[in-house]
Formats: structure tokens, C-alpha cells, sequence
């Protein structure tokens, strides 16, 4: 199996982490009953822990889409290389650190981790597009 496609489904770990990371704290918050209601009604503003998980959720998603298209593309194409997977392990290892210092609020470090699975998937991106 191509590496490549490895990392997609250790990506979906991380994914299912986020997700359930966010939900134990909001249900911790607005209880279980909420957690398995509707979910229609006023809610107040999360608390700070489970606000940051939301967002880090937002943010994993945001660039999920373009992790898989390239991921997969490279494999689909035929474009695999020891820098498509060093980019996506450098990409997947960024977004695994990325959600710790989130949770934690810590600023400059996590905008550097972020940028740099911004860079793993330049990687990827690059070796699709080249021709």
C-alpha cells in the first residue's frame, strides 16, 4: 500500500480525535441530555477549553479536503515519491501537534505548526502539478 494512503487513514484518527475531543467538552458543558437532543435550542457561549477543540476542529477541517485530493491524487496519478511522503507525514505529524497546543492556547508555536503542514502539503501539491 502506498504510503500515501497510509497517512490518509491514520488522518482519519486524527479526525475522529477532533471530533470527539470537541463533543466530550461541550457535552461536559451542556450536558448529555443536550448531547443526545436536537440541539435545537439557545445555547451559551462555550467555555473556553471546548471553544479552542471546536475551533481546531474548524481548522483541521478547513485544510482536510486539500490533504486528501493530494494525497490521493499523487497515488491516483501515479506521482508518488519520497517527498509525497515526506510531505504528508510532515503535513500529518504538524496537524497532530497542532491540536495539543490549540487546546492549550498557545499562540506563535501553533501558527509555526500550522504553516509548516502548510508546507507538507506544498510538498504533495507539487509533485501532482508537475509534469
Amino acid at each position: 500500500m502506498a504510503v500515501e494512503l497510509n497517512i490518509l487513514a491514520w488522518s482519519c484518527v486524527l479526525l475522529l480525535i477532533h471530533i470527539f475531543a470537541a463533543a466530550h467538552l461541550k457535552t461536559k458543558q451542556y450536558g448529555t441530555k443536550w448531547n443526545m437532543g436536537a440541539r435545537d435550542e439557545e445555547l451559551p457561549p462555550l467555555e473556553r477549553g471546548a471553544g479552542r477543540l471546536v475551533r481546531a476542529q474548524a481548522n483541521f477541517l478547513e485544510t482536510y479536503p486539500i490533504a486528501i485530493i493530494t494525497l490521493l491524487g499523487v497515488v491516483i496519478a501515479g506521482r508518488t515519491s519520497e517527498w509525497t511522503a515526506v510531505g504528508g507525514w510532515l503535513w500529518l505529524g504538524a496537524r497532530i501537534v497542532y491540536l495539543p497546543l490549540y487546546a492549550m492556547g498557545v499562540p506563535v508555536v501553533r501558527t509555526i505548526i500550522y504553516l509548516i503542514s502548510l508546507v507538507g502539503l506544498g510538498l504533495v501539491f507539487q509533485a501532482l502539478v508537475s509534469g
